[in-house]
């Protein structure tokens, strides 16, 4: 039995040893290759997620500086809209403004005109009438003044 036994292990040793070795190493070699591989995975995972997070940073900056952009642009515009509001109600205001004083001078020279022809009227009956006294000229003048309405 030791005989069968060492004649067994040396055809195992000269037949099976080597192709078992050499399977072992190159199971060996594919575990420390799939090692490196995914070392090498996650090395380029962690760099890729760097690379997302500087990307990520500079889209956040551009997206600020855009709405930036954008409140100056819309305070710009409101401003310029209320400086067109306001030249346009001081134009408003200045053409209110004219309007009435044409009215008033309007209204200024109807009185007057009113008042020249009552005055030409008081005048006139006055000449048309004879009075004798000075106290019935100013009775006159008096019942007249009372007689004349303001239109």
């Amino acid at each position: 039995m030791a005989i069968s036994f060492t004649i067994v292990f040396l055809i195992l040793k000269k037949f099976a040893w080597k192709p078992i070795m050499n399977a072992l190493k190159d199971r060996e070699n594919s575990i420390a290759e799939a090692l490196s591989s995914a070392d090498k995975a996650r090395k380029d995972v962690e760099g890729l997620k760097a690379n997302n997070d500087k990307i990520i940073a500079e889209a956040r900056k551009e997206k600020d500086l855009i709405l930036k952009e954008a409140r100056d642009i819309k305070e710009k515009i409101v401003s310029e809209a209320k400086e067109l509001a306001n030249i346009e109600a001081q134009k408003s205001i200045e053409t209110a403004r004219l309007h009435i004083q044409n009215e008033k001078t309007a209204a200024i020279n109807e009185i007057r005109q009113q008042v020249a022809e009552l005055s030409v009227s008081i005048a006139e009956k006055i000449l048309q009438k004879e009075l004798k006294d000075r106290k019935e000229q100013e009775a006159l003048v008096d019942n007249l003044l009372k007689d004349v309405k303001l239109q």
